[in-house]
């Protein structure tokens, strides 16, 4: 009893264009958004009537579930893909399963549309097969469409895959609208044709929602005008026997399409008994599964039913899947959670937490063991320490809050002190900004270990002490203990590649070319066996490595190859460890536009991230002239003293020292640099050194390492320019050429300034100049048109946004409310600054 679908044509007409293109064999992602009974589920269904005659239609759910389904919507297409797929689903290894839907998708020679809905409730491993798609779907015979709530994705992890598929050129966006005044008489007129229904008043009540709607109209009694969707819903309800109202309830709280098999166990005579639900709107039957006609019913039966009720039918759910080998564990837990079983809970929960990590969905772990933790007094107290641990080494891994974390991890080691619980315990200290507990439970675990007879367990925390000391900057103290780890490990590959990393740290201020060699070898080790902390790690430190050599396109390609792996792992920490260094390399290229967006999201992590991310965001304010900077600076000081390592403090004394030139006082942060000088000798590397001798003034009589920065110190100006150019650091080769004497150079420098939006050094520039009397100084761009590095202004912007998107001159006339005539000039004028060739798009 499907309602017509009204006002929908638009979308239906880009669905049908895009399956089209994929085909051809150019794929295109849909992303359909909106308000819960906007309509999604409904254009969903119509995909069907556009795609083009034997192309394959897949689809899959996302589930309200306390804890999602670890790949839930591609197990969903059990019987509608290969084996190869359907098995390595089964494994629940992400690689696998990556390989084989990609040739699922490829191959077959037909096109493919691939519906995966409510992505707002999406698993992490999920959310990671998606990601792999969307970079990828240029490529692949495929129509991806994905459907979720606006209101659900403020806050979630399904937000940098919505950034990741706004940067793919292949990308359609879908926003259903609510159904005009019109359509809903219509649609009241098609629904009752023989009453007279007040269609303003059901306008009025649903303000158009679709689903709201069709409830409204399709309750049974439309001259007592429901007040909400529950009213409607149980109308429906109402109409059914008993028997049948509590066979509803059962499948009610079951969030998503109930099994046939699992059906036929919760209801005597299996879905043939459900006919008369089916009748009135409230079910959909097939021959696999059953499920409600919409969520949102579903939502409102369950929220009606008495708590002594929606226990007893979780409970039944409960059985009948614990009673079925291979039942969806997530499923298992959530029933347990809802019907209160404590055993069950205890039983599933670490296995669903061990799948869920094995899966890369590392939330959905430290979802699982805290449900399992919730039930303290039945746990048995090794077990426990074990469940703490476990969440801790979770809670690192998605960078919760570091309070969290190192609570955790206490709470593991005061259940079970042993050398392995106070490594973990040392590594949290460390990552929570309390280096001297770190170093205490190091320490001790080492001192436990030396007599235990484990060697590995040694090497792990020889290991773990090498990298406190190499992080400190600690070379003689680091070098022997890496080695002896991984004299120790060496045949335990992620031993060996995180004391090789150690190693490398290390070593990169005594013998540079041997440093990269060992921090290749950490990273080829830990790629080979998949080890993805280590090989994050090794990414960061040789892209580190690169930008203090000043080869930033190295560095940048490190940076980003790291990111796509710790993004496609979920590991957290280290995918915000890596937009730190993302950062640095748009920072040293000069790149202002793209440094903030780069480590802003690191702003949420631990304080050592943190703290870098603030002195590049508050330096990159500071020479744009915006507000925010000296706070940013001031606070990314106090977490570098907190954490008592130059590799902070050097950088953030180094930006006080510009923030007080820039502010006209130059000598205004000479404690910090103090401070941070007598540290970088004894442990910072020799770019660092170089900077901060530079910034110390020309009182440092101190010979520098060969070094731009050095070069500068010393008045070879010219030189430093130079080489700051060959390696694309635009302000620094402006800011080395405005110390010339020649006002030809100053000139120049000022035009670097100017088209990099730094306006405060182009003012000390423009008063350099006047000073020296040079009688036409360029005044440097408009207001509106600095806020981008070409120098569009906010209108060109937009239009080259809608260029982007496909649009033509006229409709961008359209949607712009502009004369065709005004966009025209607006094209050939951004094309022109961009340097793009410029084509009529009438």
């Amino acid at each position: 009893m499907g309602a017509p679908l009204l006002e929908r044509e638009a979308e239906l007409a880009v669905l049908a264009g895009a399956a089209r293109e994929a085909a051809a064999g150019r794929g295109t992602v849909v992303l359909i958004s909106g308000e819960a009974g906007i309509g999604k589920s409904s254009l969903v269904e119509a995909i069907s009537g556009v795609v083009p005659a034997g192309a394959r239609l897949l689809r899959g759910n996302c589930d309200d579930l306390s804890t999602p389904r670890v790949l839930g919507p591609f197990r969903d297409l059990d019987g509608s893909v290969g084996a190869p797929l359907t098995e390595a689903l089964e494994s629940g290894d992400r690689a696998r399963v990556l390989e084989t839907l990609g040739a699922e998708l490829a191959g077959g020679g037909s096109p493919a549309v691939l519906v995966v809905e409510d992505v707002h409730w999406a698993d992490e491993a999920t959310l990671d097969v998606l990601r792999y798609l969307v970079r990828r779907v240029a490529r692949l015979p495929v129509l991806l469409v994905l459907t979720y709530r606006d209101d659900e994705a403020a806050d979630h992890p399904l937000r940098p895959l919505l950034g990741l598929a706004a940067r793919t050129e292949r990308v359609r966006r879908l926003r259903p609208a609510r159904l005009s005044a019109a359509a809903v008489r219509q649609l009241s007129a098609a629904t009752v044709p023989l009453r007279i229904i007040d269609a303003a008043e059901v306008f009025t009540v649903t303000s158009g929602n679709p689903y709201f709607v069709t409830e409204l109209l399709a309750s049974g009694d439309p001259s007592r005008v429901p007040l909400t969707v529950a009213d409607a819903v149980h109308a429906r309800v109402a109409q059914l026997s008993p028997p049948e109202r509590d066979w509803i309830g059962r499948l009610a709280v079951v969030p998503s399409a109930v099994p046939g098999r699992l059906v036929d166990e919760l209801v005597p005579g299996g879905a043939a008994a459900l006919s008369s639900a089916e009748r009135c709107g409230l079910l959909v039957i097939t021959p696999r599964q059953v499920s409600f006609r919409h969520e949102l019913a579903r939502r409102a039966i369950v929220d009606r039913m008495p708590a002594a009720a929606r226990v007893a039918a979780n409970r039944l759910v409960l059985t009948a899947l614990q009673d079925h080998r291979g039942a969806d564990v997530s499923r298992v837990m959530h029933h347990a959670i809802e019907a209160g079983h404590t055993a069950a809970i205890i039983r599933h929960g670490p296995v669903a937490a061990r799948e869920a990590s094995a899966a890369g969905a590392h939330r959905e772990a430290a979802g699982h063991l805290r449900l399992v933790l919730d039930q303290h007094p039945a746990l048995d107290p090794a077990d426990e320490a074990a469940l703490w641990q476990s969440l801790a080494i979770e809670y690192y891994t998605i960078d919760a809050p570091a309070a969290d974390a190192l609570a955790a991890q206490r709470r593991a080691v005061g259940l079970r002190r042993d050398g392995d619980s106070l490594r973990w315990l040392s590594r949290i200290c460390w990552w929570a900004g309390q280096p001297r507990d770190a170093y205490a439970a190091a320490d001790e675990s080492i001192a436990m270990l030396e007599s235990a007879g484990d060697d590995h367990l040694l090497a792990v925390a020889l290991s773990n002490r090498a990298q406190l000391h190499s992080l400190a900057g600690q070379d003689r103290e680091a070098i022997p203990l890496a080695r002896r780890a991984i004299a120790l490990g060496r045949d335990v590959p992620a031993i060996r590649s995180h004391a090789l990393n150690n190693l490398g740290i290390a070593l990169d201020r005594q013998d540079m070319r041997a440093s990269i060699a060992v921090l290749e070898e950490s990273l080829r080790v830990a790629l080979e066996a998949g080890d993805i902390e280590h090989a994050c790690r090794a990414y960061n430190n040789l892209a580190w490595h690169y930008l203090r050599s000043l080869r930033h396109e190295d560095a940048a390609r490190l940076v980003a190859e790291g990111i796509e792996l710790a993004e496609r792992s979920e590991f957290v920490t280290f995918a915000r460890v890596l937009q730190v260094a993302l950062g640095a390399v748009r920072f040293a290229t000069s790149d202002f536009d793209e440094v903030e967006p780069a480590a802003t999201p690191a702003l949420a992590g631990s304080p050592p991230v943190r703290c870098a991310a603030l002195t590049l965001i508050g330096r990159t304010r500071l020479r744009r002239g915006e507000p925010g900077a000296v706070e940013a600076l001031h606070e990314a000081w106090q977490l570098a003293i907190q954490g008592r390592e130059c590799q902070r403090i050097g950088p953030a004394a180094a930006a006080l020292a510009e923030a007080a030139m820039l502010q006209g006082a130059p000598r205004g942060a000479i404690p910090e640099l103090t401070a941070a000088a007598g540290l970088a000798e004894r442990h910072g590397s020799d770019a660092l050194r170089a900077e901060l001798r530079y910034w110390m003034g020309p009182e440092n009589k101190q010979q520098g390492p060969h070094h731009p920065y050095a070069l500068q110190a010393a008045g070879r100006w010219r030189e430093a320019a130079r080489w700051w150019h060959r390696a694309g650091s635009r302000y620094e080769y402006a800011a080395a050429l405005s110390q010339s004497p020649d006002p030809d150079d100053q000139l120049t420098a000022l035009a670097v300034f100017d088209a990099l939006g730094a306006e405060p050094m182009a003012r000390l520039t423009r008063t350099r100049l006047k000073s020296l009397g040079v009688p036409r100084i360029p005044r440097g761009p408009q207001p509106a048109s600095r806020a981008n590095r070409a120098g569009l202004t906010a209108r060109q912007v937009e239009v080259v946004h809608l260029l982007a998107q496909g649009m033509t001159n006229t409709e961008i006339a359209a949607v712009l409310v502009l004369s065709p005539r005004t966009v025209d000039s607006h094209v050939a004028t951004a094309m022109q600054k961009l340097g793009a060739p410029t084509a009529a798009r009438p």
